[in-house]
């Protein structure tokens, strides 16, 4: 269950959580037009810090300019919203949801006049995956719906109901997640995260744009390369994550989570492999705020 916090930003002010509501018949809730982000904030020594927060903004931007959605609000506004609601709040770590979306108006798929509504949460919360699933790896489920969005350079509502479709099917079926195939056979995401696999040496990953351009997705590459890890964004299928000898997620909310099974079939040794516990553990350093090579992806709050 979400642990509440105490206040939720809505267009310029703060109100109780309780009464962050909207009109039954907002537009966005029955087309999906709005576009969203999912952002970290994390527990360092120097205090509270945000993880890449402007790339994070700039991405929530470039969804709603190429959804024809334009917000009431400036970079900066927003950027300053979001610290001012973690601040608000007190809250050491959280995650925290940006979410710009069509208001109650017009009904029908132009919503013609309606407002355009921004609100920005921010909660507690762990492991998405579990503590287990980032220490040991997690079993996966390739989904039977195909990967389809169709504007892949932007975070659309309404593009994640294949995601939610594959959840349950995973979950119904005993494994903790879904790995969704493209309309071509081609591995594409998770339902929430990119993928990674590891083999003889080399991190592989599904090329854009066929994929949403996940920001941990990119931190991870930054990294790998920094490392001397030879990174390749190439397309391949799902019989070659069965034979990867490691594989794992990136996302904001599963951060860095390996892969131990896929479809009844062990990847690799059955446990996080070295190249993959090497990344998790820099990552982990980076937004706990101890390698200070990267502190220009921090803000503090």
């Amino acid at each position: 269950m979400l642990i509440e916090s105490k206040k939720i930003w809505m267009d310029g002010k703060f109100v109780d959580w309780a009464d962050a509501n909207v009109h039954i018949l907002t537009h966005t809730l029955h087309y999906g037009t709005g576009a969203f982000e999912g952002i970290r904030c994390y527990k360092t020594p120097a205090g509270s810090a945000i993880f890449r927060l402007q790339e994070h903004v700039d991405r929530l931007f470039d969804s709603c300019h190429i959804l024809k959605i334009d917000p009431p609000f400036k970079h900066a506004e927003i950027k300053k919203a979001i610290i001012d609601t973690v601040k608000i709040n007190k809250l050491k770590e959280c995650y925290i949801r940006p979410l710009v979306y069509i208001g109650y108006g017009a009904m029908g798929l132009y919503p013609k006049e309606n407002p355009i509504r921004v609100a920005i949460a921010v909660w507690p919360w762990g492991a998405y995956l579990g503590e287990e699933g980032l220490k040991n790896g997690i079993r996966v489920k390739v989904s039977s719906f195909a990967w389809n969005a169709t504007l892949t350079k932007s975070k659309t509502s309404g593009d994640y109901v294949n995601s939610t479709l594959s959840k349950r099917e995973a979950l119904s079926c005993g494994y903790e997640e879904a790995l969704l195939l493209d309309t071509n056979g081609f591995v594409s995401e998770g339902t929430g995260q990119n993928i990674f696999i590891v083999k003889n040496g080399a991190l592989l990953t599904p090329p854009l744009p066929a994929i949403l351009e996940g920001i941990t997705r990119n931190s991870i590459m930054e990294i790998a390369r920094k490392e001397k890890i030879e990174v390749r964004e190439l397309a391949f299928t799902r019989d070659e994550v069965y034979i990867a000898d490691e594989a794992f997620f990136t996302g904001t909310a599963a951060e860095v989570t390996p892969i131990r099974e896929v479809d009844g079939r062990t990847i690799g040794k059955g446990k996080p492999g070295p190249i993959t516990k090497k990344l998790q553990d820099l990552f982990f350093k980076i937004v706990k705020g101890e390698a200070q090579a990267y502190k220009s992806w921090l803000t503090y709050v």
